[in-house]
């Protein structure tokens, strides 16, 4: 897939995956933002900016990365409407090699980029170059587990990481690992909700 892909799938006047922010960025990242009322952030293949433009709620800078123009249109357009268009920053660029304008950052954010391992790896990695030392990165996924066992993400293996495959990524990166657990969760289906399970990653530059 490439962002013409992404760019059709945006074109439409509803939020596809809605403007409330993920339950697990909110749950790990509060206590963070808690510690530190004003600071930076990137939301890596941000999408439409549901994360992003809750951190500038927050009071925090926020920088949307994606490659879909249609996507950060409504990021920014969101972020007008929510009254923290200062604070918020749209930036097309793909996932695997970007500059950011923030950087550096406290916290980086990468939910449900579903991408081939190596792809996850140079996109880790260049997320964690723009993070200040002792800032955080979090990251949210559809995990491998749920090819047999859940619901939700694409069905192929290879875009799919587990705590396991994280676990190596993480171990070329200058970060300590804080969380790197599966956790429970739900998706709709046509037959309505159906158990999910979501790799959770939070860690720490050193």
């Amino acid at each position: 897939m490439d962002s013409s892909y992404w760019d059709a799938k945006f074109d439409t006047d509803d939020y596809i995956y809605t403007t409330v922010v993920n339950r697990f960025v909110k749950e790990y990242c509060e206590p963070l933002i808690a510690k530190q009322p004003k600071g930076k952030m990137i939301d890596l293949a941000g999408g439409e900016g549901r994360n992003a433009i809750w951190f500038s709620e927050q009071g925090w800078q926020s920088e949307n990365i994606d490659w879909s123009k249609k996507a950060l249109s409504k990021s920014l357009k969101l972020a007008e409407e929510r009254g923290v268009s200062d604070l918020h920053f749209a930036h097309i660029a793909d996932a695997t090699g970007f500059e950011s304008v923030l950087t550096p950052v406290d916290i980086g954010v990468v939910a449900y980029l579903q991408v081939p391992h190596q792809d996850l790896a140079d996109a880790l990695d260049t997320l964690v170059e723009n993070v200040r030392k002792g800032g955080h990165i979090l990251g949210v996924w559809h995990a491998a587990e749920n090819l047999a066992d859940g619901y939700g993400g694409p069905r192929d293996a290879a875009v799919l990481p587990s705590v396991a495959s994280l676990a190596e990524i993480c171990a070329d990166l200058p970060v300590e690992i804080e969380v790197l657990t599966n956790r429970d969760g739900q998706v709709q289906t046509k037959d309505g909700l159906k158990p999910s399970i979501t790799v959770v990653l939070l860690a720490k530059k050193l």
